[in-house]
């Protein structure tokens, strides 16, 4: 009996070390990224990942905070993070081109996560929304900041409205996630970057 008893020990921690958690993740984050946060299910990401609901639960806690951590490795790994560049045009334009080859990449779900994830939640989900607005409010934020820069630094006119800039910039990224959606590619984005950029404010 006690010889069975030390067989199963091993067997059991073979199990447990076979488990990849980094992997499952990604996984996870193909999901939420493909469906949303609502739409998909506990089922749905333990069929995806090959584990049952408890391992889930041991790993991750519960929906919200495996979502969270998926968030977490979007931004590190996907997110275009804030402009840069010598001045604001340049920045944003990089931004938006490098969003036009993001966005439309083959190798993951088109659009951003940042955008859809919390496109259909229910009112039970308001903190994913909050949650995903709060993020693209930072966005929007950090685009102004880099315009004001330029006012600052007298590239731009002094009455240059950063705020509404901004916010034009930030809706045309919405657009192109939509865009890339409903299947547009990357040489159509960059073609809607460089019209968005048309509308930079005339230097003085």
């Amino acid at each position: 009996m006690s010889s069975e008893k030390s067989a199963a020990r091993p067997a059991s921690r073979r199990a447990r070390r076979a488990f990849d958690r980094e992997k499952a993740l990604a996984i996870a984050l193909q999901e939420f990224w493909t469906h949303g946060y609502d739409t998909t299910s506990v089922a749905s990401l333990t069929k995806a990942m090959g584990i049952n609901p408890p391992s889930l639960y041991a790993a991750f806690g519960d929906k919200k905070q495996l979502f969270d951590e998926a968030v977490g490795l979007y931004t590190r790994t996907y997110a275009a993070g804030p402009p840069q560049g010598p001045d604001a045009r340049t920045a944003i334009t990089r931004m938006l081109r490098h969003l036009a080859a993001d966005y439309t990449d083959p190798n993951h779900p088109p659009g951003c996560l940042i955008i859809t994830g919390a496109t259909n939640c229910a009112p039970g989900s308001q903190d994913v929304k909050d949650q995903l607005r709060a993020m693209r409010e930072e966005s929007k934020a950090a685009i102004a900041a880099c315009i004001r820069a330029d006012i600052d630094a007298r590239r731009l006119p002094a009455d240059t409205d950063a705020d509404g800039l901004a916010a034009f910039y930030a809706a045309v990224i919405q657009g192109m996630n939509q865009q890339a959606w409903d299947g547009v590619g990357q040489a159509m984005l960059e073609r809607v970057a460089d019209a968005a950029m048309a509308a930079w404010p005339a230097t003085r």
